[in-house]
C-alpha cells in the first residue's frame, strides 16, 4: 500500500516521472494567467474605450497570438511549454527510435513541436470560442421570437442539449487519464500529451547546464559574413525571440504575483486575516433621549421646532427623523452642522423634502 501511495507524491526513479501535483500545478498556471490578463484588458477598456477598447474586443485573438509566440519559443528552446519550464519539466518524445533522450536545449522535433503548439494554443482558443457561442445561443433561445417550428431553432436547441454531455465526456476523459497516471498505469497525465507524441519528465543536470550555456554558444557561432536575407531572417528570429523572452520574463514575475493574490483572496486566508485584524465592535453612539415633554419640541405636531410657527415646505432630517420648515432647518444645518433637536452630526444633503397628498 505504501509503495503504491508513494507514486502520488514522488517520481519514479527509472524515468524521472513528475508527481501528479507538479503536472496539475503547471496545467493550472496558464489558466490563472488568462483571466488575470482579461481583467487588465477590461479595466483599460473601461478607463479609455477609444484607445484600449480593441484590447477587450479582440482579447481572445491577441492572447492567442502572444501565447503562440511564447509557447513556440519555449518548445523550440527548452522542449517545454512556459508553465512546464517554470516547474522544471520538459517534453520527451515517446516514439524515439534511437532510444535516447534529447537534451532540453535541442528543442522538440518539428512534428511534435507543432502538435504541441496546436494542443497548447489553438485548442484552448477554439474551446473558449465554443463556450461563448453556447452562451450566446442560450441567451438567444431564452429571448428568441422564432416560431417553435423553425428548423434553425430545432438545430441549435439540439446542440445546446448535447453540449453539456459532450463537455462532461471531455472532462471525464481527462479525469480517467489522471487517475491512470496517479496509479502508475499511464505515462501521460493528459490525453493531449499522448496525441502529441510526448510525455513529461524532469529536467536533468545536463539539461540545466545546456540551457544555461546555450546563449553563449549561439553568440560564438554567429558568422560575420552572411547574406542580407540571412541577416534579415536572423533579425526576425531575434525579434520574435525577444518578444517571447519579454513575455516569459513578465509572466514569470506575474505568476508569483498571481499566486500571491490567489492565496490572499482565498476564503480560508480571508477568515484568518479577519480573525487577526478584526477590531472590537465599537459601542453605539450616545443617543439623547428626548421625550414628548421636552421644551425643544412644540406641543402641536404641525409646528416647526425652530420658528414655532406652522411648518412651510415640510423637510425631514434623515439623521433624526424630525420635521422642520425647509428654510429654518436649511439655515440651521448649514451653520451648525447638527440636528437642532438631537445634536446628531448632520449635513445639508441629509435634508429630505416631504410632499403631502394635497400638493
Amino acid at each position: 500500500m505504501a509503495e503504491h501511495g508513494a507514486h502520488i507524491t514522488t517520481a519514479s526513479v527509472v524515468d524521472d516521472q513528475p508527481s501528479i501535483f507538479e503536472v496539475v500545478a503547471q496545467d493550472s498556471l496558464m489558466t490563472a494567467v488568462r483571466p488575470a490578463l482579461q481583467h487588465v484588458a477590461k479595466v483599460l477598456a473601461e478607463s479609455n474605450p477609444a484607445h484600449y477598447g480593441f484590447l477587450w474586443r479582440w482579447f481572445d485573438e491577441i492572447f492567442t497570438l502572444l501565447d503562440l509566440l511564447l509557447q513556440q519559443h519555449y518548445l523550440s528552446k527548452t522542449s517545454a511549454s512556459f508553465s512546464e519550464n517554470f516547474y522544471g519539466l520538459k517534453r520527451i518524445v515517446t516514439a524515439d527510435k534511437h532510444g535516447f533522450q534529447r537534451l532540453a536545449s535541442a528543442g522538440l522535433p518539428k512534428k511534435q513541436l507543432w502538435k504541441s503548439v496546436m494542443f497548447l494554443v489553438l485548442l484552448p482558443y477554439l474551446k473558449v470560442k465554443l463556450e461563448k457561442l453556447v452562451s450566446s445561443l442560450r441567451e438567444e433561445d431564452e429571448y428568441s421570437i422564432h416560431p417553435p417550428s423553425s428548423r434553425w431553432k430545432q438545430i441549435y436547441r439540439a446542440f445546446l442539449a448535447a453540449y453539456p454531455f459532450v463537455n462532461m465526456a471531455w472532462e471525464g476523459w481527462f479525469l480517467v487519464q489522471q487517475l491512470q497516471y496517479i496509479l502508475g498505469k499511464a505515462q501521460h497525465h493528459s490525453p493531449l500529451l499522448r496525441l502529441a507524441g510526448v510525455r513529461l519528465g524532469r529536467l536533468t543536470v545536463k539539461d540545466i547546464q545546456a540551457l544555461e550555456h546555450k546563449p553563449a554558444k549561439v553568440s560564438m557561432m554567429q558568422q560575420p559574413g552572411r547574406r542580407v536575407s540571412e541577416k534579415i531572417k536572423s533579425v526576425l528570429k531575434k525579434t520574435v525571440g525577444g518578444v517571447a523572452l519579454s513575455l516569459s520574463t513578465g509572466l514569470s514575475v506575474g505568476v508569483f504575483f498571481l499566486q500571491f493574490l490567489d492565496w490572499w483572496y482565498s476564503s480560508e486566508n480571508q477568515e484568518t486575516i479577519k480573525s487577526l485584524t478584526a477590531l472590537p465592535t465599537p459601542p453605539p453612539p450616545v443617543h439623547l433621549d428626548y421625550n414628548s415633554d421636552s421644551p425643544l419640541l412644540p406641543k402641536m405636531k404641525t409646528v416647526c421646532p425652530l420658528c414655532r410657527k406652522t411648518r412651510v415646505n415640510d423637510t425631514a432630517l434623515a439623521t433624526s427623523g424630525y420635521v422642520f420648515c425647509y428654510r429654518c432647518v436649511f439655515n440651521y444645518v448649514r451653520s451648525h452642522h447638527t440636528c437642532p433637536i438631537t445634536g446628531y452630526p448632520t449635513e445639508v444633503q441629509h435634508l429630505i423634502k416631504l410632499y403631502s397628498p394635497e400638493n
